[in-house]
């Protein structure tokens, strides 16, 4: 599948690929101008922290302007965009695994964390309690998200966080739908395991993405 320019807005999209594909920045920073909204609100939702969001955003943008001449339309470039995110996202887990954490360092982090989320707390009209409830359920999905191996967590997040179509999927991670189909059951299939009444529209913004 190839995504057409049927629209004017798809249209305009198209001539900008066009034009920076030739070299002109300019274009790509109208294209990236469009999308960066959308990426820093994902990457805050993959990070939980604002200044490691910006930085994964600016790094997949770098590497976007770098890598456009691979972008085929197989997908939209919104998704495309969001797969290079992914991937430097989970790169730098990798990384910061391999290093040793101070414990007053995890200590400091953690307490900042939740003194942040705390301050972004929108007003949900809930009450305390189902409010607490409803944190502890995000966090669980989040957690169970972040224990999959990552072929998993990456077909769950661009389906269900980037609404990426089975083909999309696909083409982005060179395997076929049925691949896609497999690894999105067996991804499923723990996070069921892990809380009972999944609803992984639902809980979307609760994680954060």
């Amino acid at each position: 599948m190839v995504i057409t320019a049927d629209r004017p807005e798809i249209a305009g999209t198209a001539n900008l690929l066009t034009r920076a594909r030739a070299g002109e920045s300019s274009a790509f920073c109208r294209l990236a101008a469009e999308h960066e909204g959308r990426l820093l609100q994902q990457a805050c939702g993959l990070a939980r922290d604002p200044n490691a969001a910006e930085d994964l955003v600016s790094e997949t943008l770098v590497e976007a302007w770098r890598s456009l001449s691979r972008y085929n339309g197989t997908c939209r470039l919104s998704t495309w965009l969001f797969s290079i995110l992914l991937h430097r996202h989970q790169k730098a887990l990798r990384r910061a695994r391999s290093r040793p954490i101070p414990l007053a360092a995890l200590a400091s982090a953690e307490a900042d964390e939740r003194r942040q989320a705390q301050e972004n707390l929108p007003a949900t009209g809930l009450s305390p309690a189902e409010e607490a409830m409803r944190r502890e359920a995000a966090n669980t999905l989040r957690e169970a998200v972040v224990a999959l191996p990552e072929k998993h967590q990456q077909v769950i997040l661009l389906r269900f966080f980037e609404d990426a179509s089975l083909p999309e999927i696909a083409a982005l991670l060179g395997c076929s739908v049925g691949t896609v189909k497999s690894r999105l059951h067996y991804a499923l299939e723990k996070l069921r395991e892990a809380q009972q009444g999944l609803n992984l529209s639902e809980l979307r913004g609760d994680i954060g993405l």
